[in-house]
């Protein structure tokens, strides 16, 4: 098979290009390696074999319809974009453009040029808003939902509070609309947190991966201090990359029943973690005490979203297996070999 991964070399794309590869099927990557990392993620692809690589934007409509022409892929797994939300406010026109126009691009190339392709879309829990509309009780370490204290489903309106959630949730809505009115084999996953080697995790985006830096920091270096948003008490379910990969095969494989369907994906909430709980399993491993201040929530922040991930059980027949203990020390072992 052909495979088109569009942000190929950012955390996601990389460790799903590295399976293509190893499974011995033909794959072109595109990327405009604006991601931190994303050179050091290209050049650790190019150790698992041959693929073309195309240095560009999905907004350059183009050279996308011209990749999508020439390679003619049987999956396009469109995982590109502008992922923080920090980004977003401070410059909306670069999100819109990023991730809007490029997901419009990308699906009029397939329209055109590969209508048969199989399209997931990386889609994001900030389509929902902040869910101020529901009720939230305050535990020592979390927060927890009373309305959905076994996670959120797909049935949840969309309310974007951010530049961010609007340019991917218009994306979102784009892909489910190709499927019904051009009959495109597109689906969506609105992911919640996933980490896991080759991520690359800076301040505002990839949570475990820059706190385990943090971590990393405090046993080198016990004076170390850094800065965190809120109380700690938000909470995320965390997906590792080992999962991640596996779901995205999984679309592939069940894609005449995923057609045009929007799965809310994480780790469930037995892989569900506070930012406290976190530090506090990172202190256990490492043998540390990280020392923090706090700054304010940041804007349209959610106390918590755990996905309700019965649907890819069911239809995509996909559950984590990686749990988060696990991951994490994974995780730990590859940001200190970095």
């Amino acid at each position: 098979m052909k495979f088109l991964i569009n942000g190929g070399c950012g955390f996601l794309g990389s460790n799903i290009a590295s399976e293509v590869l190893r499974r011995g099927e033909e794959l072109t990557v595109y990327d405009n390696l604006s991601r931190v990392g994303s050179d050091k993620n290209l050049a650790w692809l190019r150790t698992f074999g041959d693929f073309n690589f195309i240095q560009a934007n999905t907004a350059d409509a183009a050279t996308l319809e011209n990749t999508v022409r020439d390679f003619k892929p049987d999956v396009i797994f469109h995982l590109a974009g502008q992922v923080a939300m920090t980004t977003s406010i401070a410059n909306p026109r670069l999100d819109f453009e990023t991730n809007t126009l490029g997901g419009f691009n990308v699906l009029e190339a397939a329209r055109k040029y590969a209508p048969e392709a199989t399209i997931a879309f990386s889609s994001t829990n900030k389509v929902y808003g902040d869910f101020e509309q529901f009720h939230f009780d305050e535990t020592p370490t979390r927060y927890v939902c009373r309305e959905h204290p076994n996670g959120f489903d797909g049935s949840i309106p969309l309310d974007s509070h951010s530049p961010y959630g609007c340019s991917k949730g218009a994306t979102d809505q784009y892909m489910l609309d190709y499927a019904r009115i051009f009959h495109l084999n597109t689906v969506v996953f609105r992911h919640s947190s996933m980490y896991g080697a080759r991520q690359f995790g800076t301040f505002d985006q990839g949570w475990i991966s820059w706190f385990v830096q943090k971590a990393i920091e405090t046993r080198k270096n016990a004076s170390s201090t850094f800065t965190i948003s809120g109380n700690g008490k938000q909470v995320r379910d965390v997906l590792h990359a080992e999962d991640m990969i596996r779901l995205y095969f999984a679309a592939v494989e069940h894609i005449k029943e995923a057609r045009g369907q929007v799965f809310n994906i994480g780790g469930g909430m037995p892989n569900s973690l506070s930012l406290l709980e976190l530090f506090t399993f990172l202190e256990s491993e490492l043998s540390i005490k990280m020392k923090y201040s706090i700054l304010p929530p940041r804007e349209s922040d959610q106390k918590v979203f755990v996905a309700d991930i019965t649907k890819a059980e069911r239809i995509l027949g996909w559950h984590p297996q990686v749990s988060k203990e696990t991951g994490i020390r994974k995780m730990i072992e590859w940001v200190g070999e970095e």
